[in-house]
Order: C-alpha cells, then sequence, then structure tokens
C-alpha cells in the first residue's frame, strides 16, 4: 500500500509502534558530488510555474531529511518565479512579471514574501543553505518582453549605475532582438545582442545578481536544442566561470539535439538537455533510447564541462504526486507511468548516466516512489559505473498472440482504414513546401463540433478518411490553459477512449523517405505549444511551434516496427557487470543475451569460455549462483531487468 512522507511524519512525531523509519545510507557519502552527474528536486513537475516560498521550503526540509543522503543536492525553483499570481496570469501572459529598474526579473513578493525590499532569493538561498541543499532557480533567455516594451535601463555592475556608451545612456530596447523571441514562450523573452557592450553588460549584471542571491544552480531555458543560441550560452558560461564560487549551470530543451551539437558546448557548461520536455507516458519513456545510445557511443558521458564534467539530461524523474503541463494550479494527480514503466525509466537513466531530477511532489511521497529513486544499486550505477552503452547483441522472444504486437502508440499513430486490415495511414511532419502536404479539410460533425480530415486525391469514397478531433484550448481566465490563439487548436485521437493528440516536437520529424525509421507524432494530450496546430487556406496543417506540417501516407499494416527489445550494459568501480534489459513490447517478451557477446564490448574481460559468473536480478530479487549462457529472463510489457554479475 502507498503511504505518503507525511504519514511518516505523523506517526513518528507521535511515536506509534509501527512507525516506518526511511534509510538514510548514502551512495556517495564524502565524495565530491561535482564530479558525478547532478541530482536533486525541481519543482516543475508538481507545480507547474504557480509554487510558493512556503511550498518550496517545505518541500527542501523533506529532500534534506530524507533524500539528501542519497545525493539529492539541488532544489530547484523552475520557471516563472518572477509571475504573480493574479487572475489573468498564466503561462503565456504578458505583463504580470516583477521586474526592478533594470529590467531583471525579481521574485513576485505575494509569491515569495521574503523577496520584498530588494532581497530577491536571498532569504530563501539562506534556508536551504541551512539545509545542508544547494539552491537553483530556472531562467528564460535574454531580455523579456516586459522590459524591452518599458524600454528599461542597463546596469552597469562597475559603476552600480545605468550604462553608458558613447555619450549616451543605453537601454532594452537597444540590444534586445525582437525577431529572435523564444519559440514556446514569444510574448515572454528574447535574445540579446551579444556582440554589443550594453547587451554583454545586461547579461553580467544578470547572473551577477543571482550569484548575490546565493543561487548555486542555472537552469537556462530556451538557448538549447532548437533554440540553439551558443553566443549567450558562451558569454553567461564566462561569467559564471569568473566568480568566486561554483555555479552548476544547465541547459535546456533538448528539441533536436544531436551530439555533433553538444560537442559545441566543449566547457561550458555541466548539463545539457537532449531531449524535449518527458511527462509521464510511455511514448516520452520510450523515446529516450535511442537518444541515449548516440550521446553514450558519441564518447559524451560524461564530457568536459564549466569547471568540471558536463552530462546530457534526459529531463526530470515526472514520478509520485504530479500536475500537468501549462495549469494555474499545483500538484493534483499521480503518476499515469505503470511500476514497470516506472523501473524502466529509472533504470534507463543510470544506466545512461543522465543527471537524476526528481519532479513529483515530494511532500506526498508514496514508498514505492521513494525506494525506486533511491534504489542503492541505481544510485551507484548512476555515480559510478564506466563503459556504459547500449549493448546490441540481444535477442527477444514475444510470449503471447502475435496480433499484438504493436505499441499502443503505434496503435494510434498507424490509424487502421474502417476494416482493412492490411493497409494503415502513417502520420509524420514535413516541411510545408511539400506538395503532399495539401489534404487537409474540416468536415462538420454536427452542428457543435468539427473534424479536421486526411483524403488522399482519388481515394475511393466507400473507403474511411483519417480524421482528428479538434480541440479547443481553455481560455486563459480560467486560469488553467495557455491561450494560444483562437486560430490554434489540439488534434487528437482516442484509443480505448484514450485521448492522444498530434505533436510536432522536433524529435518526431519525419521525411518521406524514413516512414519505417521513425516513430509517427502522437503522444498524451498536455496543452503545450507542441500540440496546437493551424490549418491553413491552401490545405495543409501547420504546427504553431516548429513551423512544419503534417503529412499522411498510406503504408502497409505488416511495415509498422515492432518497438522490440533493448539492453544497456556497463562496468561497476569494483569489477562488476550490470546489463539491463528492456521489454518494449506489449507482450511479455524471452530476453537473452550471450556472454560472449558481452565480452565484445567489455574490454579486458574474459567470457569467451563461459567464465564463471554470480550474481542477481535487482527488481526480482532473485540469485544467480552460476550464470547460464545464454543469460536471459521473461520481462514484462514495457518492464525492465537489471543484473548485477561478478565473473571471474
Amino acid at each position: 500500500m502507498k503511504t505518503s512522507l507525511f504519514f511518516f511524519f505523523l506517526c513518528c512525531s507521535l511515536s506509534l509502534l509501527f512507525c516506518f523509519h526511511l534509510p538514510r545510507v548514502s551512495s556517495s557519502a564524502g565524495v565530491d558530488r561535482l564530479k558525478l552527474p547532478p541530482r536533486g528536486w525541481n519543482s516543475y513537475d508538481s507545480f507547474c510555474w504557480t509554487i510558493s516560498e512556503d511550498d518550496f521550503l517545505t518541500s527542501a526540509k523533506v529532500v534534506a531529511k530524507y533524500l539528501k543522503s542519497h545525493g539529492y543536492e539541488y532544489v530547484v525553483v523552475d520557471y516563472l518565479w518572477y509571475r504573480r499570481l493574479v487572475p489573468g496570469a498564466y503561462v503565456e501572459s504578458l505583463g504580470f512579471d516583477v521586474i526592478d529598474q533594470w529590467g531583471r526579473m525579481v521574485p513576485a513578493p505575494d509569491r515569495w514574501p521574503s523577496a520584498k525590499l530588494g532581497k530577491g532569493f536571498t532569504e530563501v538561498a539562506k534556508e536551504v543553505h541551512s539545509l545542508g541543499l544547494k539552491f537553483g532557480i530556472h531562467v528564460m533567455r535574454g531580455l523579456s518582453r516586459q522590459a524591452f516594451d518599458a524600454n528599461t535601463p542597463i546596469l552597469d555592475i562597475t559603476t552600480g549605475r545605468a550604462y553608458k556608451e558613447s555619450g549616451r545612456e543605453w537601454r532594452a530596447q537597444d540590444i534586445g532582438i525582437k525577431e529572435r523571441s523564444c519559440a514556446w514562450m514569444p510574448h515572454g523573452f528574447m535574445s540579446v545582442n551579444t556582440s554589443l557592450p550594453a547587451g554583454r553588460a545586461f547579461l553580467s549584471s544578470l547572473y551577477h545578481q543571482y550569484a548575490e542571491w546565493g543561487v548555486d544552480f542555472i537552469k537556462h531555458d530556451c538557448v538549447f536544442g532548437a533554440d540553439f543560441n551558443l553566443e549567450e550560452i558562451t558569454y553567461v558560461s564566462r561569467v559564471l566561470k569568473k566568480l568566486n564560487r561554483p555555479i552548476l549551470y544547465s541547459l535546456s530543451p533538448g528539441t533536436s539535439v544531436t551530439p555533433t551539437m553538444a560537442k559545441e558546448l566543449k566547457g561550458l557548461a555541466n548539463m545539457y538537455r537532449v531531449t524535449a520536455d518527458d511527462w509521464d507516458s510511455w511514448a516520452d519513456v520510450a523515446s529516450h533510447f535511442d537518444v541515449a545510445r548516440d550521446f553514450a557511443k558519441a564518447e559524451m558521458v560524461p564530457g568536459e564541462g564549466l569547471l568540471g564534467n558536463s552530462w546530457p539530461d534526459l529531463d526530470m524523474l515526472p514520478l509520485g504526486w504530479l500536475t500537468d503541463q501549462g495549469v494555474n494550479r499545483g500538484p493534483h494527480r499521480q503518476c499515469n507511468l505503470t511500476l514497470d514503466e516506472q523501473r524502466t525509466q529509472m533504470t534507463l537513466w543510470s544506466m545512461a548516466r543522465s543527471p537524476l531530477m526528481f519532479g513529483g511532489d515530494v511532500r506526498k511521497i508514496d514508498m514505492t516512489t521513494y525506494k525506486l529513486i533511491t534504489n542503492p544499486t541505481l544510485l551507484e550505477i548512476n555515480d559510478y559505473s564506466s563503459n556504459n552503452m547500449e549493448f546490441p547483441y540481444v535477442t527477444g522472444k514475444i510470449l503471447g498472440p502475435t496480433m499484438s504486437h504493436l505499441t499502443r502508440q503505434s496503435r494510434i499513430s498507424m490509424l487502421n482504414r474502417g476494416s482493412d486490415h492490411h493497409h494503415a495511414w502513417g502520420v509524420g511532419l514535413t516541411s510545408c513546401k511539400d506538395p503532399n502536404a495539401n489534404g487537409w479539410s474540416v468536415e462538420s460533425l454536427d452542428q457543435y463540433h468539427e473534424q479536421i480530415c486526411w483524403r488522399e486525391e482519388g481515394e475511393q469514397l466507400n473507403q474511411e478518411p483519417l480524421c482528428l478531433y479538434k480541440r479547443k484550448p481553455l481560455l486563459a481566465s480560467t486560469n488553467d490553459h495557455v491561450l494560444y490563439g483562437q486560430d490554434s487548436r489540439q488534434l487528437f485521437t482516442s484509443d480505448d477512449g484514450v485521448k492522444s493528440c498530434l505533436d510536432a516536437s522536433p524529435r518526431h520529424k519525419i521525411t518521406s523517405r524514413e516512414w519505417k525509421k521513425k516513430q509517427p507524432s502522437f503522444s498524451t494530450c498536455k496543452g503545450d505549444a507542441n500540440q496546437m496546430w493551424k490549418l491553413s487556406s491552401n490545405a495543409t496543417l501547420r504546427s504553431s511551434y516548429s513551423g512544419l506540417c503534417v503529412r499522411v501516407k498510406q503504408v502497409k499494416a505488416n511495415d509498422v516496427r515492432i518497438s522490440g527489445v533493448r539492453s544497456w550494459i556497463a562496468t561497476g568501480r569494483r569489477g562488476e557487470i550490470y546489463v539491463a534489459f528492456f521489454n518494449l513490447n506489449v507482450e511479455k517478451t524471452l530476453i537473452s543475451a550471450k556472454l560472449s557477446d558481452m565480452a565484445k564490448v567489455l574490454p579486458g574481460r574474459n567470457l569467451e569460455h563461459k567464465a564463471a559468473c554470480k550474481g542477481r536480478e535487482v527488481w526480482s530479487g532473485q540469485r544467480y549462483e552460476a550464470v547460464g549462457d545464454p543469460l536471459e529472463m521473461v520481462v514484462e510489457k514495457h518492464g525492465c531487468a537489471l543484473f548485477v554479475l561478478t565473473c571471474s
């Protein structure tokens, strides 16, 4: 039975007979964690933008008491901490932020009362530090639209007065690049011209202020991936490097990131997102396997970072008690992932040595989630393993009906045409100039509802078209959802009554020659910019976020690729071998790997002659006095197995 930590606090305070004491065994006690993948808690998955000072400090105390000893040392306030929580304010609103006379964001005093009298986050940081933790904040690129519109002066930190050059005072509109606004928050922030001394002076004033507040961790958003701004990253990194104490520098988001792009960050940052936002859907978890493989293969785990190492970041862990994207309220629901899916996510993140930033509400963390994120084997792997890579020599045998091989994601994305089981619709993204993207039209269901349908030229009228239903975003006045404009809509289909929305995240981008290689673009409806669409007059369906258009192609149903099985392997600091099996199928699968194949990827290991190996499997607790060859186990759908082997 899942029991919240709140209950534990209560029962312990009353000295009840059956009070359970959570373990505090550290996986990395006495070790300089700056050399290890960062670990901590971030407020976004459980509070969106609305967290208050009281909620944050209460959460920090829980982290200090129960997670700090397991290496979770950072507590991070995610975005819009400067936005007043009043009617009319929401994610994409304009004019509700608190800025100082120099155009810099400061904590909104209605949510952060200790910020009054110009204190900023100073008092919050002191409280966090008193708990033995480190304090982090989320910041956006460059300059706010609000400061630009107000044309605020720029602070010269060397004089404490307005920045002057060439005989005049420089202001926000002199440095802001309005046409380079953040793609997913166009009314929020824009780049600054770092080629101008005044632009660099503004950035210096921002990051020196954060340092003065006592900030230890900065998550810099809308500067990486599809929004890559190497100039701003480089200058911010230079400012942070010159400070008298280290500040961990994190970059986000990670759409369209490749190892080649990330290599341009050498020496500049400590962690960088390599995926789009990860939420609690199986499609999101499964989408991380390829990118984690690519960065490990590129030998970037770890890489050279700012004053230390850098780590590819697979994003936060949306486990436990959560909220939804874009809402004006805090935690209100349990994670949608099954326990097997949660174990798969945590195991992949650990084997890939991704930073571990827990996103659930720590005030209501249940025992299952707690044991998962503090599992000593996973944390040992995350901290100290080496030679981490995807293991390609693995086989799987599905133990179930052959007609059930397709994942739910594939069943949604490859929509069947009526009763014709030999053909399906394949949905992908392409350039809006592609003539094959023209084929969408609006069709009425009744006097109140419409749908958007695709029909191929020459299609037989008795064949059912692919149709997506229109989902209108709520108005901003509801304080629940982002307002994207009256001509943008979410488009969804449903599978067994579960809605899945068309998603324009660049990680789903495919071309006409890649229909069999890439995942189609449907995912859990979230209400974010990636899922907003506009039907143009030329019959194209255009993403409001990426500018790409939807193309539909008829494919043979038996061409849909089975998700299959994956495996990772690594070595431990004491010579142990870690092997993880992942079942991405929707049926139980027998997964196998030969010891001789493991020797191919483990340098200096002689396993060719069936060397004596013993070990255990973490999730089942099964122990092996003599590991068979091949190593094999039946793994539940979307689940994993994790072996710890000791071989002579």
